[in-house]
């Protein structure tokens, strides 16, 4: 049996984190990597950070939002997804927003701590992409969620609630609640790239109850989730999406235990497409990203493709 300090250390880092936190002063300040913002919302110091291009680009910017994993930080997220290298390489924004307490309030309501202190983190991002398009020169058509786990299921949530605004997600080892599944109606088409592992041993590949939860002192949610392939087909529906998935399986490059099948599902409403990654052995990780605590508690990370490049490589050719 684990101790109660014990479920702690796992939950800490079993959502994928590794230590680290963002400056919480008013205003902004230069981070390592980045600029941290602070301003308040609904009457609490909101922060996140961005990272602008090395290199000038001309025009509106795309913009990259990466949402952390429940218990992580915006560093910690800026750190393992290096997107602010693909940033200064292909020109778009890359912003990390800070969770409430470092959890997001995704459709499992009190399973996470945002969520059982009703924090309004869809109002919150909306928040975030106003500024990024007075004062970052943000292209409102060209704005991306993705992330990991808990930060995977808002961003689900986002694509769902402020669909008007995102024109792609891309969810990391997080699905639709059940509950959400009914409800997902977006205003217009969003594209969405699911990248699931089969052996994710927090966030069950095949629905059910998410096993660690912000708010749960380390044991198991009261929401459930859907499937990887339930999800998927809420969101065919929810794009109008006709034709059949193509199913593709990437090479085996990396001989590392695990294989990467590819459903692609085009022709859907308004241009828009819907993809799943699912990575046959693959565990509650990001692929090509760190193997952040040992097998047995987390699953393989794996290296047959990265998940960062295939992310900025599908939001790249999209628009609202």
């Amino acid at each position: 049996m684990v101790g109660r300090r014990g479920a702690a250390a796992i939950l800490a880092v079993a959502v994928g984190v590794a230590v680290g936190s963002v400056a919480g002063c008013a205003g902004r300040v230069h981070a390592a990597d980045g600029t941290t913002v602070s301003f308040e919302f609904a009457g609490r110091q909101r922060e996140y950070i961005v990272h602008a291009p090395s290199h000038p680009v001309y025009g509106p910017l795309p913009v990259v939002l990466a949402f952390h994993g429940g218990g992580g930080t915006a560093a910690q997220m800026e750190r393992e997804t290096k997107f602010d290298r693909l940033s200064d390489g292909a020109g778009f924004i890359a912003v990390y927003p800070a969770g409430y307490e470092r959890s997001w309030s995704d459709s499992r309501g009190a399973d996470t701590k945002a969520g059982a202190a009703g924090i309004d983190d869809v109002g919150f991002v909306s928040a975030i992409i106003d500024r990024l398009v007075a004062d970052n020169h943000a292209d409102p058509a060209r704005i991306f969620a993705t992330g990991m786990s808990n930060g995977a299921m808002f961003t689900e949530d986002l694509g769902c609630r402020l669909g008007g605004r995102i024109a792609a997600i891309a969810p990391v080892a997080g699905e639709l609640s059940q509950s959400a599944v009914a409800t997902c109606q977006p205003p217009q088409a969003v594209s969405v790239l699911e990248i699931h592992g089969t052996d994710d041993p927090i966030v069950p590949y095949a629905g059910g109850p998410v096993r660690i939860t912000s708010n749960g002192h380390g044991g198991p949610g009261a929401v459930p989730v859907s499937s990887a392939e339930a999800t998927q087909q809420r969101w065919r529906s929810v794009d109008g999406c006709a034709a059949p998935a193509a199913v593709d399986t990437l090479p085996d490059t990396a001989h590392d235990g695990t294989t990467v099948t590819v459903s692609v599902t085009d022709g859907c409403r308004d241009g828009s497409r819907v993809q799943l990654y699912s990575v046959a052995g693959g565990g509650h990780t990001w692929p090509d990203g760190s193997q952040y605590l040992p097998q047995a508690i987390v699953g393989k990370v794996s290296r047959q493709f990265d998940a960062s490049a295939v992310i900025w490589q599908f939001f790249s050719t999209l628009r609202r």
